[in-house]
């Protein structure tokens, strides 16, 4: 049993549509702190010493909040959308895939208390990784507007003559890039995507396997992924494309890495074959 490369492509296209409006959504969203910090840099560097100088400041402060909170809002319902709707349907299609890779009765997937457990899991820590991403960009973005107070304070008061430096205060405080644990940054479309990509691909996939295990009692899946990647990263010399693997090793890497094209096909026609390894070729 063999998945071509032109049949892994159609039934990759509605988790791609899925992934890419979710991305897209996410991006135009995230837009909203780089715009707004742009505003507010250009309003307080037409600030000069006077009275009502703090109210000033102080409003321009302000309108940037309201913009930081409706960020936070608004980003909050697109990954509640994403982990109520969006993922369970990417574990639906697995799901479904997988029962038409083994010509069996589409109408066999249900949602049992299995894979309710099972998606539940999954779009908890999933839901968990966005919501941190969000949180993190809300005190950036608030460690920002605190910094350009008080450089603009410095302005109005008469210590600083030069007026507020715009760019360091971008450098110090970007809010149109994500900064990873390594320190690298990078922008937020490129992260987004990696990680919604990553979800649905991983959630997908366990769609499929369990769908395997649970409704095809399927002990052995074929692995169809990239000519040259490995089975427990992309540099692992066991290369994972065209073998067979034990139910185990497929739940324990529905994928590989960031990007990876994984996919697995239940094999209940496998079961009980005999001096069958995990690994080998299909």
């Amino acid at each position: 049993m063999t998945t071509s490369a032109q049949q892994q492509t159609d039934q990759r296209s509605e988790l791609t549509a899925l992934i890419t409006a979710a991305t897209l959504d996410l991006v135009r969203q995230w837009e909203r702190l780089p715009t707004a910090q742009d505003t507010l840099l250009r309003a307080l560097e037409r600030l000069r010493p006077g009275l009502g100088a703090t109210t000033r400041i102080n409003a321009h402060i302000t309108a940037f909040n309201q913009q930081v909170g409706e960020f936070s809002r608004l980003t909050h319902a697109l990954i509640e959308r994403w982990a109520a709707h969006d993922l369970p349907t990417a574990y639906r299609d697995g799901a479904l895939r997988a029962l038409r890779q083994t010509d069996a009765d589409l109408a066999l997937f249900r949602w049992t208390a299995d894979h309710q457990a099972a998606i539940t899991a999954l779009t908890a820590a999933f839901y968990t990784d966005l919501v941190g991403r969000i949180q993190e960009a809300v005190r950036r973005a608030q460690a920002f507007a605190r910094a350009a107070q008080d450089a603009t304070r410095e302005v109005t008061m008469g210590r600083n003559h030069a007026g507020i430096d715009s760019a360091a205060l971008i450098r110090d405080h970007p809010l149109s890039t994500i900064i990873y644990r390594d320190s690298s940054r990078h922008p937020v479309k490129d992260w987004a995507r990696s990680a919604l990509t990553y979800q649905g691909a991983v959630t997908a996939n366990h769609g499929a396997i369990n769908t395997g295990r649970l409704d095809l009692e399927a002990q052995w899946f074929e692995c169809v992924d990239g000519s040259e990647c490995g089975f427990t990263s992309h540099q692992d010399t066991d290369h994972a494309n065209g073998t067979i693997r034990s139910a185990d090793d497929a739940a324990a890497y529905p994928i590989a890495h960031f990007g990876c094209i994984r996919q697995w096909t239940p094999r209940p026609d496998l079961n009980g074959a005999s001096n069958l390894v995990s690994g080998d070729p299909a």
